[in-house]
């Protein structure tokens, strides 16, 4: 029962939106499957820090959605800033069970236990934020990140943080993110959202103040999910 993630899978079957026409995406839906199934058992978990479906509304995301619940293992889906079709968990797990899609999750002000830990998580959101809209959307996005983490805290669960931005990058600190990453004295921090060779330069991939971070954005990963645990 092992761990893997992978970020910014940026599916677009139901809508036109492909991903192939930029350099070294060709084929990366048929990439992504191969390797996922190679290294991916039925009775593994996947987490997929956002970006997951170009879909504009939930409705949209069946031919997607029928792509990864043919996947392998179980998948934890979180939210993007591209994931625009994302509504009220209700509403997603009630598209979820009507659609048939049995393998897929939402995470959303919740955790799920999974080999042994407790994979929590949030969008997070700009590590620059400064307008006051952006630190409505931040201080929003702490509060999720905390209801994910406090009850499998209280569940004696090691809280493994999933985000799709990244809570530092290019030795900038977005600081509301990382105070909770330390106040709970987070190991390990996965996130997507972070493309292409020159920006991937920037970002942190291995320990920062005690934390280990990875970027784990698709293209970053080459189409391959990451083992974490």
């Amino acid at each position: 029962m092992a761990v893997y993630t992978i970020a910014d899978l940026h599916l677009s079957f139901g809508t036109d939106k492909p991903m192939d026409v930029f350099s070294g995406w060709e084929n990366y839906t048929d990439r992504i499957a191969q390797n996922w199934q190679r290294l991916v058992t039925p009775e593994d978990t996947v987490v997929i820090a956002g970006d997951i479906s170009w879909a504009m509304d939930i409705k949209d995301t069946v031919k997607d959605f029928t792509y990864l619940n043919n996947l392998n293992g179980k998948k934890i889906l979180m939210k993007g800033n591209h994931d625009y079709w994302w509504a009220t968990k209700s509403k997603m797990d009630k598209f979820l069970a009507e659609n048939g899609f049995d393998t897929m999750s939402i995470l959303h002000n919740n955790y799920y236990e999974a080999g042994g830990i407790a994979i929590c998580g949030s969008r997070g959101w700009f590590y620059d934020a400064e307008k006051d809209e952006d630190m409505k959307v931040l201080h929003r996005e702490v509060g999720r990140l905390k209801m994910s983490i406090e009850p499998a805290i209280k569940a004696g669960l090691e809280p493994v943080v999933f985000l799709h931005y990244p809570p530092v990058y290019n030795n900038t600190e977005c600081a509301e993110i990382m105070n909770v990453l330390r106040e709970y004295k987070i190991k390990k921090c996965f996130y997507g959202h972070i493309h292409g060779g020159n920006a991937a330069k920037r970002a942190v991939t291995g320990e920062y103040d005690g934390i280990i971070f990875r970027l784990v954005a698709c293209d970053y990963l080459k189409f391959t999910p990451l083992y974490i645990n």
